[in-house]
């Protein structure tokens, strides 16, 4: 007979076992597993045959065939930059926080008094980033910099709306911004009727209709740019501002709340947060304090408790979609929070001096990097930059996609290249002057030149006072009482102790945050054959993802019956809002572009009526009964009342209660009937 592994997955996963299950059939009184089945789930939706999945493994067999699929990702040095960089995740943070249950187990803090710990590191990333910014206010992280970017330009609109009677639906946009930036600005604004129109910020022509404008500094080619004539201009035709930054650049370069930005936006994946080819990392939003109530997402507060003690608790739910619901100001609902304090406790690690030197030694080695590039011929076009080069090549050397990306590619480099003759080197806290010296020749023998030797550092060039910064960041104590290995340690080990995860308790709320996760999970994140890819890698380096990706696509397939599955949204409300834009864009496809009612239960998530709105849809309520069902009779009034705009339904299920609803089929015909 054969033998099984005694060691599954599911024998490891599932708690209880066969005695213990059997006693809780016999508690709520069901006979067996399969009658509890038969009884929560409709027989109608019961799937009639076996899902055709690959055949289970054991853990021990999943990571060795993890490994051989992480091989097949090529470790490339990466100098693309496009707000994406390599960076140093201290060992005593990826021990303590990152590996660590204790962190990565529990709960959304809703509830403060078992989540101190995590609320604490999470004001530590609103302080920091607000002092670096410049900032009155910082939320505790967002899901990354294009989020955030489509975050304030609606926190913008919303803003202009209630202090400009006309209506203005113009965003500017920088024509040098991020490409997948403008990417998600666009998507954003035209379910919400925003026009974007671009243009530079040396010459901004904002018309009549343009109610705020978004610059990034420093911008796609890696200029650093001096904000104070745009801004003012911009503030003198009565427009807001949202300027994108670099964390690590703003520790020697003028912050832009300190030249009069409305908003700062950005990612906080260089303070120690892996590429991890492109996510997940942090992204961070900050703004003016009069602006507070139109922030998305989370701030932690300070409060004093009722013995006189200090206590940290999630302030201004009144934005909170649970409360506000097709009211709230964004769909943002957990973002990042793991990576959030990385970030945080990264800051908390190096404090300001040592996060500027990081960040002179980066700029020093650009500079090293800039005078080899021009004794080769090659000439340096950025006239202020922070850590990014853009290079034109010499007369002579040909089209740089096929003699330099040729070269680079043979000794393991990826450069990006803007056009036949410009290319971009960004360099970062991971660069070594090793690295400096193997580009080096690769543009020597691009330019067909002797390789020179780089033998030294040379000294970090001051920016030029206009666009340096003077004023400090970062002052408080907790920015520089923990910057040895041990004092960190026992840092984050104090704030752990206060909260409340899976590694202490059963945490018995079942939402849409609480997944499994195993340490057999866990472990291959922080392998560098995963965490070190750049999202932008040509595709034939990363043939490991690809595989992934390809293989979770089929398996999510097969699982929910869909012809085809996206993994690109990167949370369960962007999900939500990518399906609302779905079928939003098929409407459109017939002609029927009038259809923008959802119909949405009084008893879903928040975030569902927040999404629809997000997604220009109008947003309809139906009736439950007192256990959360829907009321069919509700419904089907509702789908007859609008069915000449009806759009969509968005139902969860089973429902936010729990429950498998008998009358889902019957709920799904009457929105195609009339939808």
């Amino acid at each position: 007979m054969p033998i099984d592994s005694p060691d599954t997955f599911e024998q490891r996963h599932i708690g209880p076992d066969e005695r213990q299950q059997a006693e809780m059939l016999r508690v709520i009184g069901a006979r067996s597993l399969d009658a509890l089945i038969d009884a929560a789930l409709p027989a109608s939706i019961r799937l009639k045959k076996p899902l055709q999945l690959p055949p289970a493994e054991t853990e021990h067999e999943y990571l060795d065939r993890l490994r051989t699929v992480a091989s097949k990702n090529q470790r490339f040095k990466s100098f693309i930059g496009m707000g994406y960089y390599g960076t140093i995740t201290p060992s005593v943070i990826l021990r303590c926080l990152f590996e660590n249950p204790s962190w990565y187990t529990p709960y959304t803090p809703y509830q403060a008094e078992i989540a101190q710990g995590r609320l604490e590191s999470l004001l530590n990333f609103q302080t920091m980033v607000r002092d670096l910014t410049a900032m009155e206010i910082a939320t505790a992280s967002l899901l990354d910099e294009a989020t955030a970017a489509g975050e304030a330009m609606t926190l913008l609109h919303r803003v202009q709306a209630r202090h400009d009677a006309g209506a203005r639906n113009t965003f500017w946009v920088a024509e040098r911004t991020y490409p997948q930036v403008l990417d998600v600005l666009k998507g954003r604004a035209e379910p919400l009727g925003i026009n974007i129109v671009l243009g530079d910020p040396a010459s901004p022509a904002f018309g009549p209709d343009v109610f705020g404008a978004y610059v990034q500094s420093p911008d796609d080619y890696g200029v650093l740019l001096d904000l104070r004539a745009f801004i003012a201009r911009a503030h003198e035709q009565h427009l807001l501002v949202a300027a994108a930054a670099d964390l690590l650049a703003l520790t020697i370069a003028l912050p832009p709340g300190e030249i009069g930005a409305d908003v700062v936006v950005g990612s906080a994946q260089r303070f120690g947060v892996p590429m991890g080819y492109g996510g997940p990392h942090a992204a961070f939003l900050a703004t003016r304090e009069s602006f507070v109530r139109q922030a998305p997402g989370r701030i932690i507060g300070v409060s004093v408790d009722s013995h006189g003690s200090l206590a940290y608790r999630m302030a201004l739910q009144t934005r909170e979609q649970h409360i506000r619901r097709e009211k709230a100001t964004s769909n943002i609902c957990t973002a990042q929070a793991l990576l959030a304090n990385i970030a945080a406790m990264y800051g908390v690690y190096h404090g300001p001096d040592g996060l500027t030197a990081i960040a002179r030694r980066t700029h020093a080695l650009a500079v090293t990097l800039e005078k080899v590039a021009t004794s080769l011929g090659y000439t340096q076009k950025n006239e202020t930059y922070f850590d990014t080069l853009r290079l034109q090549v010499p007369e002579g050397t040909g089209e740089t996609t096929v003699v330099i990306k040729a070269i680079a590619e043979r000794a393991a480099l990826n450069f990006r290249y803007f056009d036949s003759r410009h290319i971009g080197i960004a360099l970062d806290e991971t660069t070594t002057l090793t690295d400096v010296q193997a580009v080096a020749a690769v543009l020597a023998e691009a330019a067909k030149k002797p390789v020179p030797q780089v033998r030294k550092v040379e000294a970090a060039r001051q920016l030029p006072a206009r666009i340096a910064r003077q004023s400090p960041f970062m002052t408080h104590p907790v920015f520089s009482a923990h910057r040895s290995e041990t004092k960190m340690m026992r840092y984050l080990k104090s704030l752990e102790r206060k909260d409340v995860g899976l590694d202490r308790s059963m945490i018995p709320l079942g939402s849409c945050t609480m997944k499994l996760n195993a340490a057999s999970e866990m472990i291959p994140v922080s392998w560098p054959e995963f965490s070190a890819i750049h999202p932008f890698a040509p595709l034939e380096q990363v043939q490991g993802y690809a595989e992934i990706i390809s293989e979770l696509e089929q398996a999510l397939a097969e699982i929910t019956g869909f012809a085809a599955v996206s993994l690109q949204p990167n949370s369960g409300a962007q999900g939500e809002l990518a399906g609302l834009m779905t079928i939003r864009a098929y409407h459109h496809s017939r002609g029927d572009a009038k259809r923008d009612v959802v119909l949405i239960p009084a008893s879903a998530h928040g975030t569902n009526p927040a999404s629809a709105v997000m997604a220009g849809l109008r947003v309809v309520v139906v009736a439950t009964d007192t256990n959360g069902n829907v009321d069919v009779g509700d419904l089907k009034a509702r789908a007859a009342q609008h069915a000449e705009r009806l759009a969509a339904l968005m139902i969860t299920y089973p429902s936010t209660h729990g429950v498998f609803e008998d009358s889902i089929q019957e709920i799904c015909a009457v929105i195609h009937q009339h939808g």
